[in-house]
């Protein structure tokens, strides 16, 4: 039996009370991801769906620890391996999300470290970190963006946010700024752009990333063709295409096609094989307004590319400025087919709208914009308004540059600022989720090598890393289809090796969102959670990943896309299984996307939810602590003890296995750690949400070959729905919201546990060494 007293203790000293207020705050936006849907109901479902109602199993399930002392699977510091993510917001949010009060309402997660999420760069806009800085044409606030690195003296003032908290100096809000050469239709943020390719205006234009011309790259431009990729949606007839080229434009260039039935999300697969046109291979081309007759007769096709090789060096205008004239510019781009009476039929759609043009996909997008071209709409925290509120908890944070739409400069000064004002930079993440937004590794690799060079001449002893992948599910290679995370990789560590530059490559980063259907049912989706993570990491490292280097996942969460699972005990659920199997396979950091406090979002039809520990109130204040604060809680304040430093912190990972004669064993999952306080600690997950499972804990000394069990008292602490509960709306909200059970046990022999279904538990005490 709970004890009560103990129960209302908790309740009382370790969760003080929070009062529900009505809900509903200004619209926000999660950070969505174009990635293909593969959940499907496997043979779990048909095994759950043969338990429901059952009675628990008469034979507890065995957990078996096996070690052997002083040789864990890994050991790991908590305040440094479970830290928490932040990232940009609609604007005006961030003087509600982090107000003092919900700071201090954050921090009680015990969650430590911190990441800085980067929104600009999914939204394919340039960062102005600090909004002081200077344009490369000053006369016309135009050209080419650097922040300052120094501290004025009007920026030394205390600087009072809306809802009245303050912070000393410093930079308080940041802003990104919409690109006007970009290319690509779509973007992975708010996705409210436009491609200035089938714009309808020809006084626009896209043009290439200057900084992967040979000009700073050093390799022959060939070696890294730029490319404009159109999707037409289905195919269609094509033999003729009409370029309006800017300047600089391209001189050797080969216009493509390819078929490609298979393709449901082009983000996922862009296709790998192409055929040049009969009389697509341009060898000499000369700019300004040209029609080419690709072929004598239509091709049927869906995907046609320009692939660039060689620039005119020409800029559209008078400049000093080198990277004017570096890569390649268009304007527009029509495609379709001329019939015998020399009529043309363009299957292009041009519109100043996403939603209206046709798609069109680029390879990288200059970084060139004006002051006019801020985005009012979204807003990044200021770095010292971060670094002054505590929710870096006085540790590293690991710090973002902006790598695909920025310069090397501004990335530089972002350092030089953050060491200047004595805040600690131990590791800095090059770019975000390059992998989903059409960026060759190649390319990549090249800008990568330029950041780390102006990174590393400011600050040598910071290490560097990324690409923060979008994600590294598995994926496969269908025909000409490829999809393998695992592939790219391999190609961008090539090109850092083959340059003797993969010493500036010092941790490997990647975001952990596994589902992306939240309207398929969740239990199977949980018990085969495990076994995807452990595949994917198992390709990454035949990709040449390496043990000898850092992982961290940046950030982690059910799904990319709001669901009600998020809001329910499956969120918490899975983000324990994730960050126990990830610290079991080798992993070094994770960061838990969400702290800040937010509102329910409808993404899908299905469902509404999102990825937060906490839900905020109409008043801005956090109304309910969530399932996933709760799942924080117990694994960093129960099960592992998080307040411990770097000197006396470690914790030794052990494996623990589920010994379940019904082969079911995926539904309930175990990881044993050694505390430094010398205690075991088991957490424990039970994905099965129809049954109670009864288990008992043995730890089998591999060393002595002895076997011992919990001796002396046990502590259990338990979340389940008896707990909580979510509501049935269409805008769920808890109706049941209380924190963990706590119950002291007696280390019997053959001590049962009891697993309520659905459930999270930590059962922690001293064993007997034999």
């Amino acid at each position: 039996m709970l004890r009560v007293l103990l129960a209302v203790v908790l309740l009382c000293q370790s969760f003080p009370p929070l009062i529900a207020k009505a809900r509903g705050v200004p619209p926000y936006s999660a950070k969505p991801h174009n990635k293909m849907q593969r959940s499907t109901i496997t043979d779990v479902a048909r095994l759950l769906a043969t338990q429901h109602g059952a009675k628990p199993n008469i034979e507890p399930t065995r957990i078996i620890v096996r070690f052997k002392p002083g040789h864990p699977l890994n050991r790991f510091v908590p305040s440094h391996a479970f830290g928490a993510g932040i990232d940009g917001h609609e604007r005006g949010e961030l003087d509600q999300m982090l107000s003092p009060k919900n700071i201090r309402e954050m921090l009680t997660a015990g969650l430590k470290p911190l990441s800085y999420r980067l929104r600009t760069e999914l939204a394919g806009e340039a960062w102005h970190w600090n909004p002081r800085g200077a344009w490369s044409e000053p006369a016309k606030s135009q050209g080419y963006w650097a922040s300052t690195d120094m501290t004025s003296t009007e920026e030394a003032a205390t600087t009072t946010t809306k809802d009245g908290s303050k912070f000393q100096d410093g930079v308080s809000v940041s802003y990104g700024y919409r690109l006007p050469r970009r290319g690509n239709t779509t973007d992975q943020a708010n996705d409210d752009g436009y491609s200035r390719l089938d714009d309808g205006d020809s006084n626009t234009y896209w043009k290439s990333n200057p900084y992967l011309d040979r000009y700073f790259t050093g390799e022959q431009n060939a070696k890294l063709p730029q490319w404009v990729l159109i999707d037409l949606g289905w195919e269609k007839r094509v033999n003729v295409i009409r370029l309006l080229w800017a300047k600089p434009f391209a001189r050797v260039y080969d216009v493509e096609y390819g078929r490609f039935a298979d393709v449901n999300d082009i983000s996922q697969a862009l296709p790998g094989v192409w055929q040049t046109f009969e009389h697509g291979r341009i060898h000499s081309g000369s700019g300004g307004d040209v029609a080419i007759r690709l072929s004598s007769r239509p091709v049927m096709t869906r995907f046609v590319r320009v692939l660039m090789k060689e620039g005119s060096g020409t800029a559209d205008h008078d400049s000093t400025d080198v990277r004017d004239r570096l890569g390649y510019a268009l304007r527009e781009i029509y495609l379709g087919t001329m019939d015998h009476g020399n009529h043309f039929h363009d299957e292009i759609r041009h519109a100043p709208d996403n939603g209206d043009q046709t798609s069109i996909y680029v390879s990288s997008t200059d970084p060139w914009h004006r002051a006019a071209d801020k985005d009012e709409l979204i807003e990044q925290s200021g770095l010292d308004r971060i670094f002054q509120s505590g929710l870096t908890n006085d540790l590293p944070m690991l710090t973002p540059v902006p790598v695909l739409y920025d310069t090397p400069e501004n990335a530089a000064a972002e350092i030089r600022y953050l060491k200047a004002r004595g805040l600690p930079v131990e590791r800095v993440e090059l770019g975000e989720e390059p992998d989903g937004q059409f960026v060759t590794p190649e390319d990549y690799a090249a800008l990568y090598i330029q950041f780390a060079k102006a990174i590393h001449a400011v600050a040598p002893e910071v290490k560097l890393g990324g690409p923060s992948f979008q994600d590294i599910e598995a994926g496969e290679e269908s025909g000409s289809i490829q999809t393998r995370k695992a592939d790219w990789l391999r190609r961008f560590l090539a090109y850092l090796r083959e340059r003797g530059r993969l010493d500036d490559y010092a941790f490997f980063s990647f975001e952990w969102y596994p589902f992306d259907d939240v309207c398929q049912p969740a239990a199977p989706q949980l018990a085969r959670a495990n076994e995807m993570l452990t595949n994917s990491l198992e390709q990454m490292q035949q990709g040449g990943l390496s043990r000898r280097i850092p992982w961290i996942i940046t950030e982690y969460g059910y799904s990319a896309f709001g669901g009600r699972v998020e809001m329910d005990l499956e969120g918490a659920l899975l983000n324990a299984d994730i960050v126990g199997n990830f610290l079991a396979l080798g992993g070094d950091q994770t960061f838990l996307y969400g702290y800040e406090p937010n509102e329910v979002l409808q993404e899908v039809p299905c469902s509404s939810g999102n990825n937060m520990l906490f839900l905020i109130g109409a008043d801005g204040s956090i109304s309910y602590r969530m399932p996933t604060y709760y799942g924080a809680w117990l694994l960093t304040h129960e099960w592992a003890q998080a307040d411990l430093g770097s000197s006396d912190g470690a914790h030794e990972l052990y494996p623990a296995t589920a010994d379940n004669t019904a082969g079911q064993g995926a539904l309930v999952t175990a990881y044993a750690v050694r505390r430094p306080d010398g205690l075991w600690s088991l957490m424990i997950v039970n994905k099965d949400p129809n049954n109670t499972r009864e288990v008992k804990v043995k730890f089998h000394n591999e060393a002595t070959g002895t076997e011992s069990e919990f001796e002396g008292e046990v502590d259990l602490y338990q979340y389940s729905r008896k707990q909580y509960e979510l509501s049935r709306e269409q805008e769920p909200y808890p109706i049941r919201d209380q924190p963990p059970e706590h119950e002291s046990l007696k280390g019997l022999p053959d001590l049962v546990v009891k697993l309520p279904a659905y459930s999270l538990t930590v059962v922690r005490g001293a064993i007997q060494l034999h």
